[in-house]
């Protein structure tokens, strides 16, 4: 990137921090008898004829999606026949969708499935990465194994993209660049679906080296309604939608990983919401049963306020009761403990949320 691409992201980056103080108040983490921090953010749910089921802050600042738009950006593997021609599998699909963890049953999915395109990990140009997954991660440290690409929290998404360059005679060189038609590809279908022109919006570069685009809160939250209700985006489509859906519930391990906070709440809910999460704070929801489609932005960027927020956010709609609320607490916990073990505080909707 150049420096003036680095001035002109500075312009902006300065431009979008000045509305923050705008953000309401979403979650406060209390230290015994005192509210001690709070986050801001942003929320928008939307159903799939676009009107407003719940709006909070500037729900038309733009922001960047990041991993939250996997289920997205998993269609093409499948509408391209990628997905048949290869023989993926449900848990390969859910795969395609993942931030995932690191563990075995996350990179022994990744190796045999770049095999069979006649691939290999190096093929992947998502960087190696120590698996989130302490476990995982602490395995490969003892065995004095360092980790590979396969390990990175997107290399499912990655061969997804391989998958589809192989499948439409593609360069499977270079298919995280800018204007390899894998990421323009992407970037039409997301602005299709979600009714938004995303020619000239910002631009970066995700952890994981694919592009990463501009887009409204409100603009991702219809686009997931629309992915949730997709009868009006045509037969072929709606089947990939559906399709999607039906994997992702099939394998919640797939999309994060054990007790992991994405993972325990779609083993809850199954085909009746499609959640997904993104780093810097951002989540997104599909709910086929209600036809709505939810996006979240923490604005600090921190998970443990994302988390608490897009839990309130699904109780609020309904998708889940209190028992499965109770459930999802007790694997991952929103209270704050210190190193002693000791409950001191909790992490917790604000009043006004």
């Amino acid at each position: 990137m150049s420096p003036d691409s680095l001035a002109a992201d500075a312009r902006i980056v300065r431009t979008h921090i000045s509305e923050v103080d705008a953000a309401p108040l979403l979650i406060e983490v209390t230290r015994g008898d005192m509210v001690e921090s709070v986050h801001r953010g942003i929320v928008s749910v939307v159903d799939s004829s676009g009107k407003d089921v719940l709006s909070l802050g500037d729900v038309e600042r733009p922001t960047y999606p990041r991993s939250a738009i996997k289920p997205l950006q998993t269609l093409p593997v499948i509408e391209s026949g990628a997905a048949d021609a290869f023989n993926l599998s449900e848990a390969e699909i859910a795969l395609c969708c993942a931030s995932h963890a690191g563990e075995p049953i996350h990179t022994e999915k990744v190796v045999p499935w770049l095999s069979r395109l006649g691939l290999s990990v190096e093929d992947l140009e998502c960087g190696p990465q120590l698996p989130y997954s302490e476990k995982a991660a602490h395995a490969l440290i003892r065995a004095g194994t360092e980790p590979t690409r396969a390990h990175n929290n997107c290399s499912g998404k990655h061969s997804g993209m391989l998958t589809t360059a192989m499948h439409l005679g593609e360069s499977t060189q270079g298919y995280t660049a800018a204007d390899h038609p894998v990421q323009t590809r992407l970037i039409e279908l997301i602005g299709e679906i979600g009714e938004m022109d995303l020619s000239r919006t910002a631009r970066g570069v995700d952890g994981c080296g694919i592009p990463v685009f501009g887009a409204p809160l409100r603009g991702i939250a219809y686009a997931m309604a629309r992915f949730a209700a997709p009868d009006g985006l045509g037969a072929d489509r709606a089947s990939a939608c559906r399709r999607i859906v039906k994997a992702c519930a099939a394998n919640p391990l797939m999309l994060s990983g054990t007790g992991q906070f994405n993972s325990v709440v779609l083993a809850e809910t199954g085909e009746s919401c499609l959640l997904k999460g993104g780093a810097e704070g951002y989540y997104t929801a599909a709910i086929p049963d209600k036809g709505l489609g939810v996006a979240i932005k923490i604005d600090d960027g921190t998970s443990r306020a994302s988390h608490a927020a897009v839990l309130a956010v699904l109780v609020r709609l309904g998708v889940i009761d209190e028992a499965q609320k109770a459930r999802i607490e007790a694997a991952c916990s929103q209270e704050v403990r210190n190193w002693a073990g000791t409950l001191v505080g909790f992490i917790r909707p604000s009043p006004a949320f």
